[in-house]
């Protein structure tokens, strides 16, 4: 297993999260099963950063859907809107892959989305610990 792929941890069985996607990785996602990327990191956010545009464009190539949901600091309602698309449109065999700087906006965003399906609080914060994640403060 590469660093990289050590990196991504589950939050559920079919949502993973992980630290910031290169272009260079998403054949191998693919090839690991995971049908959609959501990108919460915005443009710019850091020198070097690929642009979500060129993410887009490959993950699209390699056949993954592609939902771009920018976040800064806590999710707003906009890309918490988007990560439950996201959520809603795997359907029964989907695997996605949330990635911001280091995952934790990521994990937020997820969160305040199942909490918008009814998801109970403390089952969040409990999945997204196991990962690595402390929602303990995050208004569910």
């Amino acid at each position: 297993m590469s660093p990289y792929s050590a990196s991504i941890r589950p939050l559920s069985d079919k949502i993973w999260v992980t630290g910031q996607v290169l272009p260079g990785h998403i054949e191998g996602l693919r090839e690991a099963g995971f049908t959609c990327l959501v990108n919460h990191r915005p443009d710019g956010e850091e020198p070097g950063q690929p642009e979500s545009a060129e993410l887009a464009r490959v993950a699209a190539a390699a056949g993954l859907s592609v939902v771009t949901a920018p976040v800064r600091g806590l999710p707003d309602a906009d890309a918490v809107a988007a990560t439950r698309g996201a959520l809603d449109s795997l359907g029964p065999n989907g695997k996605a892959l949330m990635f911001c700087r280091s995952g934790m906006r990521s994990a937020a965003a997820w969160a305040m989305a199942e909490r918008l399906a009814g998801a109970e609080p403390e089952a969040l914060r409990d999945a997204a610990f196991a990962a690595g994640y402390d929602l303990s403060r995050l208004p569910l």
